[in-house]
């Protein structure tokens, strides 16, 4: 059957996600290079998960300090996360607007599913024109689950309206494109705005 709707991931496929610019310049590189260690049980990878399911950013503040409680350098960085976080996006992934703008002026019902907190999701789109071209997002901070917990993708296919056999889901990690598939939906693991086209047009 034709695909009608095409739903998107938001980092590493619409946009071009680096927590580390919010960072830069503030702290020495090596302590950037600390939180972000993805080796640390308790680094920025973990609070980066419990914010997409939902912690706040005092929470996720202050549960860094109790498993880091004599490293204020590290302490600084991850606070400086939150507090410049409109520097973590370095712009849309190239050729993600183009490909939006295209997709939709060919009828092409478009939608977001994003592992993401909600004030990240709502600077996105002030920040970037293109990003209104989505019907919708699910957002995981919203839902209390993420990607690729099989009941995020069950609530696009309801609150979308989605026929699972005509809906192509891209992200950029093979496991949650995989876990799309296994609900119904065509997951295809992205790699760049002309792969993501291609895909589309061969499935028509």
């Amino acid at each position: 059957m034709p695909i009608t709707d095409v739903v998107f991931d938001y980092c590493g496929v619409l946009l071009d996600w680096r927590p580390e610019l919010t960072m830069e310049g503030l702290v020495p590189t090596p302590v950037i290079r600390r939180v972000l260690d993805r080796a640390d049980p308790y680094g920025f990878w973990h609070y980066d998960l419990m914010s997409d399911l939902g912690w706040s950013p005092e929470q996720v503040l202050a549960d860094f300090r109790r498993r880091h409680p004599h490293d204020d350098a590290l302490n600084e960085a991850m606070r400086l996360y939150f507090a410049n976080y409109r520097r973590a996006f370095a712009g849309m992934m190239p050729g993600m607007p183009a490909l939006l703008h295209e997709l939709h002026e060919h009828g092409y019902r478009l939608w977001g599913l994003t592992n993401f907190s909600t004030p990240f999701v709502t600077l996105a789109h002030a920040e970037f024109p293109a990003m209104h071209l989505l019907g919708g997002t699910i957002v995981s901070s919203q839902e209390r689950c993420a990607k690729p917990d099989p009941q995020i993708y069950e609530i696009a296919i309801e609150r979308f309206g989605l026929r699972p056999e005509q809906a192509m889901f891209f992200d950029d990690k093979f496991e949650n494109a995989r876990a799309a598939t296994e609900i119904g939906l065509h997951g295809v693991q992205f790699i760049d705005a002309g792969q993501a086209l291609q895909a589309v047009r061969d499935a028509r």
